[in-house]
């Protein structure tokens, strides 16, 4: 182990760190209250505090003193929060204080510049409209203690982050959105029209989690993460690049990108007619939910898809093995599309076109685990199988309707039987109705015809994991594994 004695106000600390943790230790208290740890020794009866080393932010020393900046948190369910500790140095020369910042930097990186060039764009008014806060009181500050080089920008209008993503430069190391997934949907958009389309995509995008849903944040970071600000920030500094699907969603001659989620029926309804209680955050979901349950209007649709796999059990093997790394990361299901091609009506792909007759209350289709805090959509999803996940619910009674929300966050509702769960390489839909909503990753689209086709490995994003980051372990509709 590599330590330092430094001395804060009248009180010895030792610092020292292995291949895993950062630990800060009072080695002699003399009736002093230490500050050098932002008010984490409150507790006098703990000794040593262990920082996980991927929570270290920065380290310098300047004129004999030296500065550590790490995130901490005040308890096991709390979120992390930016803290320093720093002191003047003990007996020891600059040059090995100089070498032992630099390894706790190079261990913290594993080898990484921490010091990064960011493109920030910030959606003042997204969710609950305190993205700003945010931004300039917690994550900004972890950002330039590394020594980030940024350029900001605040949204001003619908659309503002396609016109600045398309025309963004390409020296980013990332790019970061402060907002929730609709801004995302807006930046993937945007690069879709970038002159360097293919160079643009493989810019990471890194959520910073402060809209209504944040269902990419979670996917990514995980339910006790995925909507903290300071971990999402620290996933920017950390994180490492995942590949994952995209769909091109097709209407006519109009062809968008969606990351997401397509949804239309009841799931559709909850999503825009809860638009006015965004200040909720993801609780406007579960109004919504019970809202709908009480109308349960059917949706008449005409749904097409190219089936891979149905079978439940298999598909959870398939995940399982996956994380294990027991398979290998590329699907051996052949993608659709290649990343430079646009769809159109006739696939190259060699499944077959089934269609879905039964009546249903909703169809839901996707990408990624989660689509909020309350709800594990695709509890089965792979990041980069070339595949989208589609659950389709048919008619039920109001009482099954109801009990799917107990468990709905562990993803219990993938084993209902009214819930059909398709992994399929294209599918496309035609609603029946004369009115209707039809919601592409949070955003309403025109209620008419459309196609989805999987644009394998396009889409290019931060993750502390090489998958998504949640688990799904519920083996039946009562929780059990």
């Amino acid at each position: 182990m590599n330590q330092l004695l430094i001395d804060s106000r009248g009180v010895s600390t030792s610092l020292r760190f292995n291949e895993a943790s950062f630990f800060i230790e009072p080695t002699k208290l003399d009736g002093h209250n230490s500050s050098c740890c932002a008010g984490i020794y409150a507790d006098r009866e703990v000794k040593c505090t262990e920082v996980p080393l991927r929570n270290v932010i920065y380290t310098k020393v300047t004129s004999g003193v030296i500065e550590v900046q790490y995130l901490v948190r005040k308890g096991k369910e709390s979120r992390l929060n930016l803290a320093t500790t720093t002191g003047a140095v003990q007996n020891e020369d600059s040059t090995r204080v100089k070498k032992w910042c630099e390894a706790l930097l190079l261990a913290a990186y594993q080898g990484a510049n921490p010091s990064k060039n960011l493109k920030v764009l910030v959606n003042p008014h997204g969710g609950k409209g305190k993205a700003r806060a945010s931004y300039v009181n917690k994550v900004e500050p972890i950002f330039l203690a590394a020594g980030c080089t940024l350029d900001v920008t605040y949204t001003t209008h619908g659309g503002h982050a396609i016109e600045i993503a398309r025309e963004m430069k390409l020296g980013y190391d990332a790019l970061v959105v402060v907002s929730g997934d609709g801004l995302i949907h807006e930046v993937l958009n945007g690069i879709d029209q970038h002159e360097h389309r293919d160079q643009a995509f493989c810019i990471p995008i890194a959520p910073i989690p402060t809209g209504s849903g944040n269902g990419m944040s979670l996917n990514l970071l995980g339910l006790q993460d995925g909507l903290d600000v300071c971990a999402a920030a620290l996933n920017v500094l950390k994180g490492q690049p995942l590949k994952t699907d995209l769909f091109s969603f097709t209407q006519g001659n109009r062809c968008r990108i969606s990351f997401m989620s397509q949804t239309i029926g009841i799931t559709a309804d909850i999503d825009i007619e809860t638009e006015h209680l965004r200040w909720m955050g993801d609780t406007r979901f579960i109004i919504g939910y019970i809202r709908a349950i009480i109308a349960r209007k059917s949706c008449p649709i005409e749904l097409s898809m190219k089936v891979v796999e149905q079978d439940k059990s298999r598909m959870m093997d398939v995940l399982h093995a996956r994380r294990a790394g027991e398979s290998p990361s590329p699907s051996s299901v052949p993608s659709l599309l290649s990343a430079d091609k646009k769809p159109d009506s006739s696939s190259s792909s060699h499944e077959e076109w089934t269609q879905f007759k039964r009546p249903i209350l909703w169809m839901y289709a996707g990408k990624g685990p989660f689509v909020s805090r309350d709800l594990m959509q695709f509890p089965v999803s792979l990041a980069d199988d070339g595949l989208i996940d589609i659950s389709v619910q048919e008619i039920t009674s109001r009482r099954a309707l109801l009990r799917a929300m107990d468990g709905a966050e562990e993803g219990r509702t993938y084993w209902i039987n009214t819930n059909r769960y398709f992994k399929a390489s294209a599918y496309r839909a035609r609603p029946l109705a004369p009115k209707g909503m039809l919601v592409v990753d949070g955003e309403q689209v025109p209620f008419e015809e459309f196609q989805v086709d999987v644009l394998n490995g396009l889409g290019t994003f931060l993750a502390p994991y090489p998958h998504y980051a949640p688990e799904f372990l519920v083996r039946d509709i009562e929780g059990n594994t």
